[in-house]
């Protein structure tokens, strides 16, 4: 699973580095902020003044899965209190999800695995986010550089498992439409992945509720 993860920490790594962040402060960055998907999508519009509030309503609702992960593992959660609950939901990641639920579903009881393999994952970010700040400052690629296109290929390789066939089309259609049209009208916000989530998961509501009448 941490080589799973290595890449990943290695683009924003390597993103936080163009963007002038100091290696102390991509480590907090790392080691605070464990969440992949939430880095990539702050660093890949960084710019000056940052756009604090945009960047929080951004990187929310990107998170929102979480919000669903977590009570689907509420036999391991409910019986846990304190630090041991919190710190288990903090190591939480698709991957070690994933797991879980499959062990979960096999006869597995203990909360452990969860926090264990989610632990493994988190050394194996920030491992790679500092490998991602060193190799950015040795290569210092300038602006406008392809390697900067990291960003977006992450999040167009995140999708590939999500597609479930063609009857999905239609709101990632409108998702993409909006995001452009968004994009256009407010440059260099955060506000086309908000208003593209949104459109999309109204879409896709319409799209069930018009199939079962």
């Amino acid at each position: 699973m941490q080589a799973a993860l290595l890449p990943f920490g290695i683009v924003a790594g390597v993103l936080a580095q163009a963007h002038g962040l100091s290696f102390a402060a991509t480590m907090l960055m790392a080691g605070v902020v464990f969440a992949g998907a939430g880095q990539v999508l702050a660093l890949g519009n960084w710019g000056h003044p940052i756009p604090v509030f945009g960047a929080i309503v951004a990187c929310v609702t990107v998170n929102l899965r979480m919000m669903l992960m977590g009570p689907a593992l509420s036999p391991w959660l409910d019986r846990l209190r304190g630090w041991r609950l919190w710190g288990s939901l903090f190591f939480m990641a698709d991957h070690n999800w994933a797991l879980s639920i499959t062990d979960m579903r096999s006869g597995g009881r203990d909360a452990a695995f969860l926090t264990g393999s989610g632990i493994g994952l988190w050394t194996g970010w920030v491992a790679g986010e500092a490998v991602g700040w060193v190799a950015g400052g040795l290569l210092q690629p300038p602006p406008g550089h392809p390697v900067f296109f990291i960003a977006l290929a992450v999040f167009i390789a995140l999708l590939v498992p999500m597609w479930r066939g063609r009857r999905e089309a239609m709101p990632w259609a409108v998702a993409a439409v909006t995001a452009l049209g968004v994009s256009r009208l407010f440059p260099g916000t955060y506000w086309h992945v908000v208003v593209a989530a949104l459109a999309g998961s109204t879409a896709g509501v319409l799209r069930d509720r018009l199939r079962q009448t």
